[in-house]
């Protein structure tokens, strides 16, 4: 029997299911459900990843590469291809004898039957510079008639998130169906509005519609952007349900009691008189702010962020013996087996002198040894225990556990977070968080990210490190750097060559990892090389690791999966290829493997020209600077804070249209206002939370 449409009346609240609306049987909405899509207000804020602007064409002559645009043209030439790969290459030209190449890696033969010769195309796509001109890669494109008037559009086309199995059409035409149940007036809004009034902002049904529809007369740099005042609106809700999140999240943490660990002077000072370094000021600071928060009987949840080489490790271990001195345990978890082992040699170094056992748990731990781990671990007699996820399985108990330390926090899931917290819940009380990562973050950025932790920077380097000399070089010069990576190694020295991708591809033409190992084999045979990449076997890896970490390998030639924090000082040299390809901060990172010895360290910036301007200032910025926090300043002004903060590193899900780098005005206000509702009007918190974040707040304490 075929199913009736609720009328609109009925459907007026955004409680309303999705299953109610037209065409939405069983199986899409299973679809719907899967993508977190249930009610008709998950769809109002199902929100544009982007616009396409086909409101305007241009002619092929004044096209630039950036955003995607339309241009149209008569067919010259159409090849195909069979080297490899098929592909198929189109050229078009205009009356002013502008050219324009189309290229195709996936097509059928009847695509290939329309392009003939003086036939009117127009196409839409991201421009590029091509072997002979300008290029677009896999563009969407019309036929057209020789006297047909093709109209332009009137507005932006917005461009939804995908939805496993629904095309973009079916799932525009579903947003556009609730948009007609949009409330009137101020039944959606939930903040009141004179908390946000200041900000000159639309309210949220005018919002959402011109964002979802935007108008003829829209500013359409502005949508392209993100600035407009419509989108801002909902970025600055969206920001307050992530403040709110956080801060709610802390704040239920907190109410949790823990074991307070007096600061234990005699046994942190005799730790610190065996290290063969004095701590630099920094470290001494932040090691101040995280025994006056081990002291307390409420759970610690404190940040420390520090530059790569910063000593982060041994203010975490000097905290450890605080809570080993009072009687408690300590995981430390590291996300890979290679930085965790590096982490127990530490340790056990530092710790085992003063008759402090150090436990090692890893996948790789089995039989009796995993045994012997699991009772000391159960029983106490190991206070320290470093190892990997394997800490977080199922039969393992600790028997006091009191401190946890996270390295590279944003590596791991909040739910593994959250399943180490738990071993050391004991009644009410929970155990002291200490988290660490490498990744200088801005600190208006990291206290927005992470509102529900304390923050501590170690901004010091310890005496004794060597900047690292950073050159950029054009890709014309690669014979010289081949023999400058020959010297180095006849030096005793090591080298990294790390490439951002695998294999070759024609769609980007970037120098591969696989490529560049066997060219570099060919022309260095006296060489130890060997090959890094994400698709090995994590047990290939960590070998290949180790023996580069062990001096067994002259050469790495790897993808951009080097560990962080993996310590080879004798590596002296590392080479970037296309480093133009690659943002600051994963720059900076990449870096940060080699000058970690005595010797003086270079990293070489291999570039392909030309440089866009937005390259060329980032090559700059690594060029003049060695400083973490400033590099990563410029980087969120250039690229915003995704590369910075990482997937979903503060446990809530990704911003849908927030920018923290380009809504930081706004962020001042969030913060107030979300301190308010906490205190005066929960019931509006915990709506604002729902509306943009839903479940996923439950994990932010983690």
């Amino acid at each position: 029997m075929p199913r009736t449409a609720v009328p609109a009346p009925a459907l007026a609240g955004g409680d309303a299911p999705v299953a109610h609306l037209p065409g939405v049987g069983p199986a899409v909405a299973a679809k719907l459900a899967e993508r977190g899509i249930v009610t008709l207000q998950d769809l109002w804020f199902l929100l544009p990843l982007r616009y396409e602007d086909r409101t305007r064409l241009t002619p092929i002559r004044e096209l630039r590469p950036g955003p995607a645009q339309q241009a149209e043209g008569r067919v010259l030439h159409v090849e195909r291809t069979f080297r490899g790969r098929p592909v198929l290459k189109v050229t078009l030209g205009d009356e002013d004898g502008a050219l324009l190449q189309l290229r195709f890696f996936h097509f059928r033969g009847a695509q290939v039957q329309g392009f003939q010769p003086g036939r009117r195309v127009r196409v839409f796509g991201e421009v590029r510079p091509g072997q002979g001109g300008w290029e677009i890669i896999h563009p969407s494109y019309r036929l057209l008639g020789d006297t047909e008037a093709a109209g332009l559009s009137d507005r932006l086309d917005p461009v939804y998130p995908l939805v496993e199995g629904l095309g973009p059409g079916s799932v525009a035409r579903l947003v556009r169906l609730a948009l007609e149940r949009l409330p009137a007036g101020d039944a959606l809004e939930l903040v009141p509005a004179a908390t946000w009034g200041g900000l000159g902002l639309p309210g949220l049904r005018e919002a959402l519609l011109t964002v979802h529809r935007p108008p003829v007369e829209a500013d359409v740099a502005a949508l392209l952007s993100g600035t407009h005042p419509a989108q801002q609106r909902l970025a600055f809700e969206e920001l307050l349900a992530h403040s709110l999140g956080l801060r709610r999240q802390r704040i239920v943490l907190r109410e949790h009691g823990a074991f307070p660990l007096p600061v234990a002077r005699a046994a942190v000072d005799a730790l610190r008189a065996t290290l063969p370094f004095a701590l630099t000021g920094a470290q001494r600071r932040v090691l101040a702010e995280i025994e006056r928060d081990l002291a307390e009987p409420v759970p610690m949840l404190r940040l420390v962020q520090g530059d790569v080489g910063s000593g982060k490790t041994v203010v975490a271990a000097l905290a450890a013996m605080q809570a080993v001195a009072a009687g408690r345990q300590v995981a430390l978890m590291a996300p890979t087996e290679l930085l965790a082992e590096q982490h127990l040699r530490n340790f056990q170094r530092w710790f085992e002198p003063h008759g402090v056992r150090v436990a090692w748990l890893a996948g790789k731990v089995t039989g009796k040894a995993r045994r012997e781990a699991l009772a000391a671990i159960a029983d106490g007699s190991a206070p320290i225990v470093v190892g990997t996820h394997a800490l977080m399985q199922g039969g393992v108990a600790f028997g006091a556990l009191g401190l946890v330390i996270v390295d590279e926090q944003h590596r791991f899931g909040v739910h593994q977070r959250l399943a180490l917290r738990d071993k050391g819940l004991e009644g009410e009380r929970v155990p002291h968080q200490l988290v660490m990562t490498a990744t200088p973050i801005p600190r208006t950025l990291a206290m927005t990210a992470y509102a529900d932790l304390d923050l501590s920077v170690i901004d010091e380097l310890p005496p004794g490190r060597t900047p690292v000399a950073t050159v950029a070089v054009a890709a014309e010069r690669r014979p010289e750097l081949v023999e400058r990576v020959r010297r180095a190694c006849a030096e005793g020295r090591q080298a990294y060559w790390v490439c951002p991708l695998i294999e070759d591809s024609e769609e980007i033409e970037a120098q591969a990892a696989q490529s560049t190992f066997e060219q570099l084999s060919e022309a260095l045979p006296e060489l130890r090389l060997a090959l890094l990449h994400g698709r090995m076997k994590p047990a290939e890896k960590q070998d290949t690791m180790r023996r580069f970490q062990a001096g067994d390998l002259q050469l790495l030639v790897a993808t951009t999966v080097i560990e962080v924090g993996v310590d080879v000082p004798n590596a002296s040299l590392m080479v970037i290829e296309n480093a133009e390809r690659l943002g600051l901060a994963q720059l900076h990172q990449l870096r940060g493997r080699v000058g970690r010895g005595s010797a003086a360290s270079s990293c070489v910036l291999l570039y392909q020209s030309p440089l866009g301007v937005v390259a060329r200032e980032r090559l700059e910025v690594m060029r003049r600077s060695n400083d973490g926090f400033a590099i990563a300043e410029k980087d969120l002004e250039l690229r915003g804070p995704g590369e910075l903060l990482g997937t979903r590193q503060t446990g809530l899900a990704a911003f849908r249209i927030a920018d923290l780098g380009r809504d930081a005005r706004l962020l001042p206000q969030v913060a107030a206002i979300a301190d308010s509702l906490l205190a005066g009007s929960p019931e509006i918190a915990s709506a604002v939370i729902a509306r943009w974040v839903g479940s996923a707040a439950r994990y932010a304490s983690a």
